[in-house]
């Protein structure tokens, strides 16, 4: 084991590369999309448990996770979250196999609750931050700031007292005012400083290094983000929370109500409306006396642009799909279906699309 993962670490880009070329092929198997062939769904939830190993492997390296400061459990968490979405299509077919259209939807809702609470661990050893990928990716801060800082970006170009002050810019050596005359007795300080570390003696430094306590840095807990950080933590909170109990929960109306009734849909639409609003209002709040607001990321906003985009889905989901979008691409195909080549992909495509819109795991969005 050791010798592949060595294997997998130096090669990383032909590993890759690999397996991107075994996804591709796996989409042209044949009756990818029926109801009775597990085979080609186990072909491809093997290799996505694969290309997840991997991935894991390269992302564990010593040097890469000392470096990032990345635990055992947060790894191990991204690594269950990305094995359950791979095996999610496999236990749906085989349900729908075995147990029946109607019966099917039982296996999903155990899987989506065990996603869930996956998610929601990790969420919690993360020092609750925002979750990437749905938990696939781990959240490595990557702020301007303190490294390290598990506070969610919140104390960023902080003044004494905890509140940001607009004239103020911040470094690794504390608030630097932002007016040329600020910033040049801001450096004539620091200069200050290293001149006297460079006079003092070399016995003086050391001991001043081995004698600075190193305090532990501390994750948020759920009472911090819920009590002492104000209205901006419970909101954020409450959105991640929203963000990943949906799923479930689109999957518990589906079992109730039924896969065609509008109910679950627009209830899922409204739970991700609803917690990326909130995700966005906890965000763009002004900080008060008694709240302090949460700062993204460059990765968390990437994060929710991926979200919005996935708002999309929604048009490949019944009854939307059977409704509208269905006849919509059928009228494509017949309008496209008389120029060669052409009608030939467009045809292909749309099969595809089909295909893939009557297995719930490729359009939940989870």
């Amino acid at each position: 084991m050791e010798a592949y993962k060595l294997w997998v670490r130096k090669n990383q880009e032909f590993v890759h590369s690999l397996e991107s070329l075994a996804n591709g092929i796996t989409w042209l198997l044949p009756e990818r999309f029926s109801n009775s062939e597990i085979g080609p769904e186990a072909v491809y939830a093997f290799l996505g448990i694969l290309s997840t190993v991997n991935q894991y492997i390269i992302d564990t390296t010593p040097t890469k996770r000392r470096a990032h400061g990345l635990g055992e459990s947060t790894s191990s968490w991204s690594l269950c979250v990305s094995i359950l979405k791979d095996a999610e299509t496999v236990v749906e077919v085989a349900a729908q196999h075995f147990a029946g259209e109607k019966s099917k939807w039982n296996y999903l809702a155990v899987t989506e609750a065990v996603k869930a609470f996956v998610r929601l661990a990790a969420f919690r050893d993360s020092g609750y931050k925002m979750l990437l990928q749905g938990g696939e990716m781990v959240n490595v801060d990557d702020r301007e700031g303190v490294p390290g800082d598990y506070d969610g970006g919140i104390r960023n170009a902080m003044m004494p007292g905890g509140y940001s002050n607009p004239g103020y810019v911040h470094d690794y050596h504390g608030g630097i005012p932002r007016s040329l005359e600020g910033r040049a007795i801001s450096a004539l300080n620091r200069f200050g400083e290293n001149a006297k570390m460079q006079s003092d003696p070399m016995w003086l430094n050391k001991f001043r290094r081995s004698s600075d306590p190193v305090l532990p840095i501390e994750k948020p807990t759920l009472y911090t983000l819920w009590f002492l950080k104000g209205l901006s933590g419970r909101l954020f909170v409450t959105g991640e929370v929203l963000y990943v109990l949906r799923p479930l929960v689109y999957v518990l109306l589906i079992k109730r109500y039924g896969i065609q009734s509008w109910k679950p849909w627009l209830i899922s639409l409204s739970m991700d409306l609803a917690g990326m609003s909130l995700l966005s209002k906890s965000t763009s709040l002004c900080p008060r006396s008694d709240d302090k607001y949460y700062q993204l990321s460059t990765s968390e906003k990437d994060e929710l642009k991926r979200r919005k985009l996935l708002l999309a889905l929604y048009i490949m989901r019944d009854p939307f799909f059977a409704k509208y979008t269905k006849h919509h691409l059928e009228k494509t195909d017949r309008y496209l279906s008389q120029v060669p080549l052409i009608g030939f992909l467009t045809a292909k495509l749309v099969e595809l699309i089909v295909g893939a819109q009557t297995r719930y795991t490729y359009t939940s969005g989870s």
